[in-house]
């Protein structure tokens, strides 16, 4: 590629536009040239067109009034009643050639005055008789003449003798070449005068539909500085959708950080109490036994809060992964076993009710097996015998209900857990947090627990989640 090309493609690359700039203006420029072409073709062929119709008009009109005297020479009736044909080198001729009628050779001519001393001579071609020829021959002075010929054969004459003669209309082509270059000249200066508009006008459709983008620019940059949170202002529908899902990932942003400044300060409280407590029993006389009990009961709690946080904090990245999605049936049946291997002393009845298409979870499988997971381990600690799984969809949603057939819990105490799990991990955080823990894991899905009694005799947990298509 020439070097002098190379900062131009560089710059049509670089600029939206620049490219939509010379894209309209080249399109202008082809369709003003295509269209002038076309436009003065068209006219030349109309004006030749109409001048050589006027040549084929005096050529009847001359041929209709030639007749041959008793002598046998040829002449005219009447006289030609265009005066052009009188004025001597007008730039409009006639001329008839007397021939022989074995040969073309002109045996005698009678011509216009317009000729004056001049005459025309035509390439001796064998056309046939009665035929209209057109040729382009030059004329006097310097001039070149369009001209119309008709050979005929005159049968009634005086002497019942037979005449061949070349009847001639010839033209000046300036007749029809000045009009047509008076016109190609108006026309170009037309439609140079229309290109001109159109690409001043091509250069401020450009602007102004560019102008938005500036303005975005603009609300970009107030983001970038902290001016404004979200972009503001007024755009056109075809930018607006932009704007709104540009918007929505600042929301998500925003909400993640918040989420993520959360998370820390509360990881950092929850290992705030257990580190305080080691370091007093460190500090103060404490035999070695109950150091040691401390020690891991603090950690026990540690380790707990650790696991509960970093939970939250892959589900809450696990809510922006596109295409998430888990079958339900494979998870509930690999849990299942799980529990019925831990808890086989206790020969537990646990049973899947079938649906009757599959369900799909809209998240990770290892965040559905660690709140159903908690749940259904919390129901084999405290059922008596039975317990049973059912699935369902309801909307967008999936309800997932775990029935068991053990003492539940009162309702107050249900409010009393479920509060507890709302506040869970936002300031006060503590052992035995099961429920509150699936409970404040499902609603970072958009999900929630619900605790009632059970027709088997225990404690109904209902817990929704997301549905996958």
């Amino acid at each position: 590629m020439p070097a002098s090309i190379k900062p131009v493609s560089a710059a049509l690359r670089g600029s939206l536009r620049l490219r939509l700039l010379l894209g309209t203006l080249v399109w202008i420029a082809a369709s003003i040239i295509v269209a002038g072409w076309t436009l003065s073709e068209l006219f030349q062929q109309h004006v030749a067109q109409q001048f050589y119709a006027e040549l084929n008009t005096h050529l009847d009109q001359l041929t209709a009034h030639i007749q041959v005297d008793p002598s046998g020479k040829l002449s005219l009736s009447v006289a030609q009643s265009d005066p052009r044909f009188r004025k001597p080198l007008s730039g409009l001729y006639w001329q008839i050639d007397e021939l022989e009628t074995t040969a073309r050779q002109p045996l005698g001519v009678l011509r216009s005055r317009s000729l004056w001393d001049e005459v025309l001579t035509l390439p001796l071609e064998a056309h046939p008789d009665g035929t209209l020829h057109q040729h382009r021959i030059p004329g006097p002075g310097k001039s070149w003449l369009g001209v119309v010929e008709l050979t005929i054969i005159l049968d009634d004459t005086p002497q019942n003798e037979k005449k061949k003669i070349r009847i001639l209309i010839a033209a000046d082509e300036q007749q029809w070449l000045e009009p047509v270059a008076r016109f190609n000249g108006m026309l170009w200066l037309a439609l140079g005068f229309l290109g001109a508009g159109l690409a001043l006008a091509a250069v401020f459709q450009v602007l102004i539909a560019l102008a938005p983008l500036k303005r975005l620019h603009g609300a970009l940059a107030a983001v970038r500085s902290g001016v404004t949170p979200q972009l503001e202002g007024h755009f056109p529908q075809e930018v607006q959708p932009l704007v709104e899902e540009f918007n929505t990932v600042l929301t998500q942003n925003s909400e993640v950080v918040r989420r993520a400044r959360t998370q820390a300060g509360n990881l950092a409280h929850a290992l705030k109490t257990p580190l305080s407590v080691i370091a007093n029993a460190v500090s103060g006389d404490t035999s070695e036994d109950d150091l040691a009990s401390v020690v891991s009961n603090q950690v026990r709690v540690a380790r707990k809060q650790i696991d509960y946080h970093l939970s939250r904090a892959r589900v809450a990245a696990s809510l922006h992964l596109p295409g998430s999605r888990t079958l339900l049936a494979p998870v509930l049946e690999g849990l299942v076993r799980v529990m019925q291997r831990i808890y086989a002393e206790r020969h537990l009845n646990i049973t899947i009710l079938p649906t009757q298409q599959p369900i799909s979870f809209q998240g990770e499988a290892q965040d559905l097996q660690e709140m159903f997971g908690n749940l259904l381990d919390n129901a084999c600690k405290w059922a008596v015998q039975r317990i049973q799984i059912t699935s369902e969809i309801s909307g967008n949603t999936l309800r997932l209900t775990l029935d068991d057939d053990g003492c539940g819990i009162a309702a107050a105490e249900r409010e009393r857990v479920r509060s507890r799990g709302e506040r869970l991990d936002e300031q006060t955080p503590g052992s035995g947090l099961g429920l509150a823990i699936v409970d404040d894991l499902a609603r970072l899905y958009g999900g929630h627990i619900e605790l009632s009694d059970s027709p088997l005799g225990g404690l109904r947990i209902v817990m929704t989640l997301p549905r996958a298509d």
